[in-house]
């Protein structure tokens, strides 16, 4: 089964319904272990592309910046033209730099040109803001990404936050709009069906400005897959190692929503991960959920969940499933 192509966000360009996310690559583990290493880097890489993928999500510093250099790697022998990518910058790449972090005019301007060069290739298709900072001027800030897409160097923009802010995306889109700069039209939240605080005013912001959603974490952490239950947590899982993980994602109220997405599951003839994927695909203002993937059986699974055709009802079931905090 190949993915289908849907618009990214209001943008003219076409992407897979499902992004591939590769977080992991290159990055070092808590035993000092690389979880995703280069060859099997390339191999997942391939995989997507052979079910039809071409919208691949990266960062400057995931791996230190192995990530982009690995995906470079694997495009050299590949119509680069063909993908869409997508990277990030804000995180420190220099200690003891003040000026190697952040957004500000110069910092962006020195990691593009880095970017590019990793991933072998004159543009991004899409360059997201992967925080904001309060540092940095609204007014630099969007002068400098419009300079960088009037460059060639960047054709859309976008913007990564960990948690809510719709007022930012309304301020800098305002600002966008007032001087003639290019706004934001993509915006890549944590969203999924137990991690509900950008339905309180977030989605409406992207609904108002015509942004589309790509979410991060669209399985919650792992909870959605079903690996972990009520009774006990596996070891060497994050819950098991991190307590504010579990704290966080394995409360009484996410076990409730797994239960209905469990439910839909087993209606349907899917895993628990592919509902809550279809879900999110289903959703009138998500673009494409990122899924990443740490095996190649995996990453099948996961983009299985484009074949998941779920009904009005079951949609709503799973909307319902877990009230979104924010709004208590």
């Amino acid at each position: 089964m190949a993915l289908d192509f849907v618009p990214l966000g209001s943008t003219g360009t076409q992407v897979s319904e499902l992004c591939f996310g590769t977080w992991r690559y290159g990055r070092e583990n808590d035993d000092g272990e690389i979880e995703i290493d280069r060859a099997r880097a390339l191999d997942l890489l391939s995989a997507y592309a052979d079910a039809g993928g071409n919208f691949i999500d990266t960062a400057d510093v995931y791996g230190g910046g192995l990530s982009e250099q690995w995906i470079g790697d694997w495009l050299a022998d590949r119509d680069r033209d063909q993908f869409v990518l997508a990277s990030k910058v804000y995180w420190p790449t220099r200690e003891d730099d003040p000026n190697g972090r952040g957004l500000s005019r110069k910092h962006i301007r020195r990691q593009i040109d880095l970017m590019l060069d990793r991933l072998g290739t004159d543009y991004l298709d899409l360059l997201y803001i992967h925080r904001w900072d309060d540092a940095t001027p609204a007014a630099e800030l969007m002068r400098t990404l419009d300079g960088l897409v009037r460059d060639g160097k960047v054709h859309y923009l976008g913007t990564s936050t960990f948690e809510p802010n719709a007022w930012r995306i309304a301020q800098a889109n305002e600002l966008a709009r007032r001087e003639g700069y290019e706004p934001f039209t993509v915006a890549q939240p944590r969203y999924s069906l137990v991690t509900r605080e950008v339905e309180y005013d977030y989605v409406d912001a992207c609904a108002e400005y015509d942004i589309g959603m790509c979410p991060w974490s669209p399985l919650g952490g792992g909870v959605l897959t079903g690996k972990y239950d009520r009774e006990q947590i596996p070891e060497g899982t994050r819950a098991a190692e991190n307590d504010t993980f579990a704290d966080r994602y394995l409360t009484e109220a996410n076990f409730d929503a797994l239960d209905v997405v469990e439910q839909v599951a087993d209606e349907v003839d899917a895993s628990p991960a592919q509902v809550s994927l279809a879900w999110l695909m289903h959703h009138e203002q998500v673009t494409a959920p990122i899924v990443g993937a740490r095996t190649v059986e995996q990453l099948e699974e996961n983009l299985a969940a484009a074949a998941v055709e779920l009904t009005d009802d079951q949609y709503e079931r799973l909307a319902d499933a877990k009230t979104p905090p924010s709004l208590v």
